[in-house]
């Protein structure tokens, strides 16, 4: 299978550089035109995929302001007439222990990780459901998957938007819209200082992106969320336990003790296509221990 995106418009933010840089080189290199997003250094990025025979413009908006990033597709739409790809890639860190960090500096790294990403979804949402057809990818990462200390802000942003994937990816799947994550693990100027040089020297930005291609590929997948660092790929997944009910002489705090050998129990856990799947489970667990019909 060959990718290609030749004829598609592709919308990069933080692409001035590291994984951003990578990706829209990647996209532009597949045939995408692209929007190279960024603060400082998009021009640099424009001029080298325009050097390679390749289409892109820059935009400076910042993903914080709505009006900005509502403008930013409209430049899209007035050059080229469609949008079919974001990326959602652009990031800060404001790194401190919970205990001194302050909620100024939580609340930035919340409005450009979550926010950001929100505003531009939405601002390319109708476009997409209009053409039928739409690739968004969200940037996460392993400090909201697992958790990083120092990084409060970053990880509760980081996993906000797993949660805005798995809703866009329910409303958005009647028009083709397919709504991803990518986890990446990179050396940048965000991670500089952070990983071991020759850790990051081998987590270079473009062992990602590949993926990221996929991701936003005709025959791309429907929310998952791909980790990726150094040439490796992996996948996450949430997945919940059978669990058991305490209905109907258990359900107290006692109980739920008592019973916890078995809801922590791994064998058979379960994926869910929303949550109400969940809601339905329990419902169906406690009414076979209490003979309500449902």
């Amino acid at each position: 299978m060959n990718i290609r995106l030749d004829g598609q418009v592709a919308i990069i933010t933080g692409a001035g550089r590291g994984l951003g840089r990578a990706h829209a080189l990647a996209l532009a290199e597949r045939g995408a035109r692209v929007v190279v997003n960024d603060l400082g250094d998009a021009e640099s990025v424009v001029a080298e995929i325009t050097a390679a025979g390749g289409q892109a413009i820059a935009n400076a908006a910042d993903v914080t302001d709505f009006v900005q990033v509502t403008a930013m597709v409209s430049s899209a739409m007035d050059n080229w007439g469609r949008v079919d790809i974001l990326v959602n890639n652009a990031g800060i860190l404001r790194d401190k222990s919970f205990q001194k960090m302050s909620m100024d500096d939580f609340r930035r790294v919340v409005d450009v990780h979550l926010m950001g990403s929100a505003n531009c979804s939405k601002a390319v949402w109708d476009i997409m459901r209009a053409q039928a057809y739409g690739r968004i990818v969200f940037t996460t990462s392993s400090s909201g998957l697992y958790g990083n200390f120092g990084q409060a802000n970053y990880g509760a942003a980081k996993m906000a938007v797993v949660g805005l994937m798995n809703t866009l990816h329910l409303e958005g799947a009647k028009y083709d819209i397919r709504v991803n994550c990518l986890a990446p693990a990179a050396g940048t100027a965000m991670t500089d200082g952070v990983l071991p040089p020759a850790v990051f020297d081998l987590l270079t930005p473009e062992s990602v992106s590949p993926g990221l291609v996929f991701l936003v590929s005709q025959d791309a997948p429907r929310r998952v969320v791909l980790a990726a660092g150094g040439g490796a790929f992996a996948i996450y997944q949430g997945f919940e336990t059978i669990g058991v009910s305490l209905l109907p002489d258990q359900l107290s705090a006692e109980g739920v003790a008592a019973a916890w050998n078995v809801i922590a129990e791994h064998k058979d856990m379960q994926i869910f296509a929303s949550g109400l799947d969940q809601a339905s489970k329990f419902a169906t667990m406690s009414a076979a221990k209490t003979g309500i019909k449902l």
